[in-house]
């Protein structure tokens, strides 16, 4: 599941989280980086970091030519969960909530919320736990 973090600092966390909620790999881009765009590196990453991943979730933000782009280009299937039409309320959409619990984890820590200490180019360091390949 693939996933952009709100902004802070101008900046956007984007995660690629297991089907229980682990990290896999963390981007770190401008926020001003439309999220299909973004999500190409993260894709590529995820894929260079763990070659027997097959099937990716990720959000009605990300549809479009990325489906096709990693089809072709990493062999990768994505699937788009969309919210319904009709959906006026609330609803736990699929999938969904593995990587809406991985963020509220993240940001639990006061540390990890924002940047308080670091350069903007050392942002990374706040995910000492995950496999984070530069692209």
């Amino acid at each position: 599941m693939i996933e952009r973090r709100a902004q802070d600092n101008a900046r956007k966390r984007r995660i690629a989280v297991d089907t229980i909620g682990l990290l896999l790999t963390v981007l770190i881009t401008a926020a001003g980086l439309q999220d299909r765009d973004a999500a190409k590196p993260l894709l590529w990453n995820l894929r260079r970091a763990f070659p027997a991943v097959k099937l990716t979730w990720a959000d009605g933000g990300y549809a479009g030519k990325l489906v096709t782009w990693a089809k072709t280009a990493l062999r990768l299937t994505v699937q788009i969960i969309r919210r319904p039409d009709d959906l006026h309320t609330f609803k736990v959409l699929p999938r969904r909530w593995v990587v809406e619990r991985t963020l509220a984890w993240i940001t639990r820590c006061r540390r990890t919320v924002r940047d308080y200490e670091l350069p903007r180019h050392r942002g990374n360091s706040y995910y000492p736990e995950t496999l984070v390949i530069p692209s």
